[in-house]
């Protein structure tokens, strides 16, 4: 095919605005009774209702949340884990009030919700995620989240009758915040997590255990691991009953299990088994039938499912097309995934032992020729105190135009939200957009996100506003060195706290042409005193203790410095 020479910036593109305004729907929470796979759709063609779905053994799908609920739980606010399924029902919490509810099943039939939990006394004021059965499958032991006439909020964990015929009762309090209540196979222990404040919890939790009576009351505590200095996550049961669990001990959160009294790697990787605990109910990892274990680890920012045998610690990887993975669910033999590639968006597939993969739902489909579609690189390069940070690029790309000969493109820099999370090399329209009509785009991991290890993840301690804003400046002009972008034309983005990176970057340093803040925070101050229980603590870690460190979260809020603003700035 012949090309037309035009100027970068200039390209006609098929990624257009109306296709991005195209609602798709997410995918994520995958869960299996034995028989049927489940998982929730979030539409936002239903006013962004998280719907319930299953997919029966002959392959029929149907949706399991009926007109009017709406699966979705508000524990820790971000939610998460607000579904778990049996053979004859599926208990889930609606987000109208935040009541658990039972829902029956059959293979062929689906019944009508009933709420197993009190009325709140106020809105939403009692929330639940998280839960699991007992070996009876009679009760539920669940993260436990109240919200008091005075403002307090109460988390703990609590154990509740399956069937509502009495109050749930609390098993464990004390601490902040908890989370991954987990039962033994034979019944009779029970694992968690717990954290207290100014911690969040990809910064350090403990793990414990507790001998676990048939009334739920927990007896012989334990702390296994964890500290202030040591995040935990993830903890499970093996089928043969030892403990399981995501340590970031050595740097790299990796899989460990406690045999004996004594801790013990499992394939030690410089890779991530982990990730920041934002939402409930996303494993990484499941025990297969033969009591391996199938994982999802990231490595310079692309994801890769290993089979893990415990007993030798070998490790294999799987040769996948997915190069973003999020979460997973092991049925027989057979493993679900939720996955996604530079040419596909989130997709729910199929994972026989053949090693062959089906496509069970896409959260959105494209009809657009790949050749359309720039390939993400992964990239390295210098940055500030002689450190290394990471990012993925995306080079302009179309099969239609070529650039004037000498020509350089202009980019776009874009920071990703949390600050503690990653970008993913998995199709995004939003970036093809731009790469599709002759821009270069770089998705900046920058020092504090996710990824790339403890200490990777330490570097925005105290320096929110300044490592990512380096970072992404840096970036920038490492491209610019290697010819790959036009250093006059290098616009920034991004939203919530990519949007505070944004903000800071135009009104602290005089790099960027332009830039674009969504639902970016302006004013640390109102953060601190506004924000929910969960993250009402974060910015001690990201800027210092408040309010001792008053001046600095004056100093740092780009609302202070609206005075030093001189590019064009789109809010």
């Amino acid at each position: 095919m012949a090309t037309t020479v035009a100027p970068y910036g200039t390209w006609r593109s098929p990624v257009t605005a109306e296709l991005l305004a195209e609602a798709g729907i997410s995918l994520g929470y995958i869960q299996t009774d034995g028989k049927a796979l489940y998982w929730i759709e979030g539409r936002p063609l239903e006013q962004g209702r998280y719907v319930i779905v299953r997919r029966t053994a002959d392959g029929t799908i149907q949706d399991v949340t009926p007109a009017g609920y709406n699966a979705r739980t508000m524990v820790h606010e971000y939610g998460g884990g607000a579904y778990l399924v049996a053979a004859d029902a599926l208990y889930f919490s609606n987000f109208g009030d935040q009541r658990l509810y039972r829902q029956p099943l059959t293979p062929t039939g689906i019944g009508n919700p009933a709420p197993i939990t009190p009325e709140p006394p106020r809105d939403r004021s009692l929330r639940y995620a998280d839960g699991r059965f007992t070996t009876d499958g009679q009760q539920i032991i669940c993260v436990h989240e109240r919200h008091e006439a005075n403002g307090a909020v109460i988390n703990e964990l609590v154990i509740l009758p399956t069937d509502g015929s009495a109050p749930p009762r609390t098993i464990a309090t004390g601490y902040d915040f908890y989370a991954a209540p987990r039962v033994s196979p034979d019944g009779t222990q029970l694992t968690w997590l717990s954290w207290n404040h100014p911690l969040l919890p990809w910064d350090g939790t403990e793990l414990w255990v507790a001998d676990l009576a048939a009334d739920g009351t927990l007896s012989n505590h334990r702390h296994v691991a964890g500290s202030a200095d040591e995040s935990i996550c993830q903890p499970e049961w093996a089928p043969d009953g030892t403990l399981t669990f995501v340590s970031d001990r050595t740097d790299w959160w990796n899989l460990y299990q406690e045999r004996d009294g004594e801790i013990v790697a499992l394939a030690p990787l410089e890779a991530e088994f982990g990730r920041p605990h934002w939402t409930f109910g996303v494993p990484l990892y499941e025990f297969l039938p033969n009591g391996d274990i199938a994982a999802i680890y990231s490595q310079d920012g692309v994801d890769q499912l290993a089979i893990i045998n415990p007993g030798s610690k070998n490790l294999h990887t799987v040769d996948l097309i997915y190069t973003s993975l999020q979460t997973l669910c092991v049925q027989d033999e057979q493993l679900w995934l939720i996955g996604g590639s530079p040419t596909q968006g989130a997709t729910l597939f199929q994972l026989d032992s053949a090693g062959t993969t089906t496509t069970i739902r896409e959260s959105y489909t494209v009809e657009i020729e790949p050749t359309f579609f720039s390939t993400p690189e992964p990239i390295a390069f210098p940055t500030e105190n002689n450190l290394t940070a990471h990012a993925i690029f995306y080079p302009p790309t179309t099969p239609l135009f070529t650039a004037p000969a000498g020509e350089t493109p202009p980019l776009i820099v874009i920071c990703h939200g949390g600050p503690t999370g990653a970008t993913k090399a998995q199709l995004s329209l939003s970036v093809q957009f731009w790469t599709s009509r002759g821009f270069g785009v770089v998705d900046v991991n920058y020092g504090g996100s996710s990824g790339y290890g403890r200490a990777y993840r330490q570097r925005l301690q105290g320096t929110w506003g300044i490592t990512d804003v380096m970072d992404c400046i840096n970036a920038a002009r490492y491209l610019i060195d290697q010819g790959r972008a036009d250093g006059e034309r290098v616009a920034i983005r991004g939203g919530s706290a990519g949007g505070y990176t944004t903000l800071r970057a135009l009104t602290w340093q005089n790099f960027f042409a332009a830039g674009a803040s969504l639902y970016g925070l302006a004013e640390l101050e109102t953060f601190v005193n506004d924000t929910h229980k969960f993250e009402s603590r974060y910015l001690d870690y990201l800027i210092g203790p408040y309010p001792a460190e008053k001046a600095l979260y004056a100093e740092r809020s780009p609302v202070n410095r609206a005075d030093q603003l001189a590019t064009p700035v789109i809010l």
